[in-house]
């Protein structure tokens, strides 16, 4: 079911109020790499480089 002009725009509030959006760049053919690791972890992308950036600043505490 497509979503309506009126959702999107309540999703895209939702969103620029409580989230930040950080992009990355990596190499050509890594983000195929880095997508084939997540869901073979069962993560989506987004969920598995947050859980990597958690991880990695718990550890350098």
């Amino acid at each position: 079911m497509p979503v309506s002009k009126a959702q999107q725009k309540a999703v895209n509030k939702y969103r620029a109020n409580n989230y930040d959006l950080i992009q990355i760049t990596t190499p050509k053919g890594k983000k195929d790499i880095i997508k084939a690791h997540a869901a073979a972890r069962g993560e989506s992308v987004n969920a598995y480089i947050n859980h990597a950036i958690d991880e990695a600043m718990e550890r350098e505490k």
